[in-house]
């Protein structure tokens, strides 16, 4: 980042369960895959690091590449490993800058963490679950509805049904997708509709197509 101050949208992302997990180690490396692959379509401010206790931060242009971002992470990663996300709108600045990456704060930061928190809270699903916090209670309210139908669509998905909506959401068509997983093009079409995968499609692309002056607002 360049800028001392600047509207921004932060993500803080922790591990589902980590605990449980046979291999934490592998599972982080899982991460940190699914999050470079991720920032092959949308290219954060600053990429994904991982921090203490099991979380992963993040910095965003906006809420569509944040909310394009975590749908890709949360379908790239594996069954077995669930994140749970919280996006905070606000403004960051830079308190320290370092080779590494900078040292941030802000209002951002303050919403993502209400988010997350939010987000782990009891009237949620106990796995995948998104919440957002900005500076507007009308789009906070909006975009939570719309997080909570896209995260159980996700979570149902199977494996097969996630590889393919990965494939898809890398930009391969449904035969290049079709050759990866060894099916027909029309298995793809037929899983892709039937799981709600092509939903997820849809709403991906009509958010990337906002004109970058009107994404945030």
């Amino acid at each position: 980042m360049t800028e001392q101050n600047r509207p921004a949208v932060a993500l803080v992302a922790d591990i589902v369960g980590s605990r449980q997990l046979a291999d934490r180690a592998s599972a982080q490396q899982r991460i940190h895959e699914a999050f470079a692959r991720a920032e092959q379509a949308v290219r954060p401010l600053q990429g994904a690091w991982a921090t203490v206790g099991d979380e992963f931060q993040a910095v965003y242009r906006t809420w569509q590449d944040a909310l394009r971002a975590t749908l890709r992470v949360a379908v790239f990663l594996p069954e077995n490993v669930v994140l749970r996300y919280g996006l905070g709108e606000g403004e960051l600045r830079v308190v320290e800058r370092r080779a590494e990456g900078d040292i941030l704060e802000g209002t951002a930061w303050y919403r993502a963490r209400e988010a997350v928190d939010e987000a782990a809270g009891s009237h949620r699903p106990s796995g995948l679950a998104t919440a957002y916090v900005g500076p507007a209670p009308e789009l906070t309210a909006s975009l939570n509805a719309q997080l909570l139908l896209r995260d159980h669509v996700v979570g149902r998905l199977k494996a097969r049904e996630r590889r393919l909506l990965g494939h898809l959401l890398d930009g391969l068509t449904q035969t290049e997708a079709a050759q990866q997983e060894g099916v027909s093009q029309s298995a793809v079409s037929q899983a892709v509709h039937r799981s709600g995968g092509a939903h997820l499609l849809e709403a991906d692309r009509l958010l990337g197509e906002v004109p970058r002056e009107e994404r945030g607002r």
